[in-house]
């Protein structure tokens, strides 16, 4: 084999001679012969001559493996050969040197450690088909590679797919779960309202909207019942946060309230009382309260305030007023109602008892109770059991602070002479305005 080469050909010849006669791999053949040439193939261009040399490297037992060492010289570079991005990776030994190390097969091995010379020609093989031959086993590689790629592409469909199941199967378990949570927390907040009265004369109605579907309960609640003296006493509570820890600080509120209330203690007293009471156990309770007591039989009503929105009443003629009251809630400092208010209710007169949730939902404190009563006075001829609902339906057509809402309608409901006298009246109205927007 010449030393000198001064042509790719020969050059690549003799190195794809060299790999078939040590029976390397087809596909490590071709490799190497690209290595090779891609190397020459840059000093060649340059005019430099090259040499080409190999040694068998024995390994030093039978498990170390044997090695055919290949080295391109090239004497008369001027830098480091250009060995980056090889197909074969080459070790430089010097500035215008590279080695490339292959694995000798066993068979080869076992032949030299015979006493036959390395390198021992093997029969011939020409270039044509040697270059078949590598292109083969490249083609081979690529059916290889593809075959095992529609392989993986199929399991990966399949897997895709039941990954795709369970996933369906989550949603419908995770539904499940959330329909009965769901239903489990809906369940509590009935199981918190009071039991509705039955009292003549009497119309109650209300609202209760939490701030989120997935927290059904909230800090927002009501209490009602009658007391001896024939008045019926009204809490409506809304403790800070949201969710069911809210609810126990409500419900312990309400609890509080009902008992004081049932001992007898005066109205006034029952807000400051409760702070007392509650403080002792958490101290980190805070909730706005609104106490009402109304006389069915003279419309004679009562409010306490601690930090509560006011009341709004809406008498059958239009007028409106909120029922301001001064008063600090549960967990302020010098909690309680600093007096009383007195208002009187006639018959069809409405009262509305609310949670800031009805009136904040647009980040405007007063811009909400100025819809509030316009929406009142608006709804005040609709049936009492359906009021609560269409007010808070009407407030919440914009949404921007989110907040668990509640909304009690308690309305005296008119004799059947009064309710025939309020119904003509009423016609009347109806056919002014009719005129007046005819006209316009």
């Amino acid at each position: 084999m010449p030393d000198h080469y001064r042509a790719l050909a020969p050059l690549r010849r003799a190195v794809r001679q060299l790999a078939v006669d040590h029976h390397l791999p087809t596909d490590l053949r071709a490799r190497l012969v690209l290595s090779l040439s891609a190397v020459a193939r840059h000093e060649l261009q340059a005019g430099r001559p090259l040499t080409l040399g190999s040694a068998y490297v024995p390994g030093h037992d039978d498990e170390h493996t044997a090695l055919l060492a290949i080295t391109l010289r090239s004497p008369q570079s001027p830098g480091p050969l250009p060995l980056a991005d090889l197909p074969l990776p080459a070790q430089p030994i010097s500035d215008y040197a590279a080695t490339w190390h292959v694995p000798v097969p066993a068979a080869v091995r076992w032949k030299n450690a015979t006493g036959s010379p390395p390198g021992d020609r093997a029969p011939h093989l020409t270039e044509t088909d040697a270059i078949e031959e590598e292109l083969r086993a490249a083609l081979a590689c690529a059916d290889a590679l593809a075959a095992e790629h529609r392989r993986l592409k199929h399991e990966l469909a399949e897997t895709n797919s039941g990954v795709l199941a369970l996933y369906v199967q989550l949603e419908e378990r995770d539904e499940q779960l959330r329909t009965a949570h769901g239903q489990v927390l809906r369940e509590l907040e009935n199981a918190l309202r009071p039991r509705p009265l039955t009292i003549e004369g009497l119309e109650l109605a209300v609202h209760y909207e939490p701030a989120g579907a997935d927290t059904p309960t909230g800090g927002d609640l009501y209490d009602w019942f009658p007391l001896p003296d024939g008045t019926v006493h009204i809490t409506v509570v809304d403790a800070v946060g949201h969710g069911v820890k809210s609810t126990r600080c409500a419900v312990n509120v309400t609890h509080a309230v009902r008992t004081l209330a049932l001992e007898g203690h005066p109205l006034q007293s029952i807000v400051a009382r409760t702070d007392e009471i509650l403080m002792a156990f958490d101290r980190k309770l805070m909730a706005t309260v609104l106490l009402a007591r109304l006389n069915p039989a003279t419309g004679e009503l009562l409010l306490a305030n601690g930090s509560h929105p006011p009341a709004l009443l809406v008498r059958t003629d239009g007028t409106a007023e909120y029922l301001e009251l001064r008063g600090r809630g549960i967990g302020f400092p010098m909690a309680g109602s600093e007096k009383l208010r007195h208002a009187f209710l006639g018959p069809g007169d409405l009262l509305v008892l609310y949670t800031d949730g009805l009136t904040e939902s647009r980040r405007d404190t007063m811009e909400g109770e100025a819809r509030l009563l316009a929406s009142a006075r608006r709804l005040l001829k609709m049936p009492t059991a359906e009021l609560p609902s269409a007010i808070a339906k009407e407030m919440h057509t914009v949404i921007l602070h989110s907040d668990d809402t509640l909304a009690l309608a308690i309305r005296i409901a008119p004799t059947g002479s009064e309710a025939d006298r309020a119904g003509h009246r009423d016609q009347g109205r109806i056919r002014v305005h009719s005129s007046a927007r005819d006209d316009g």
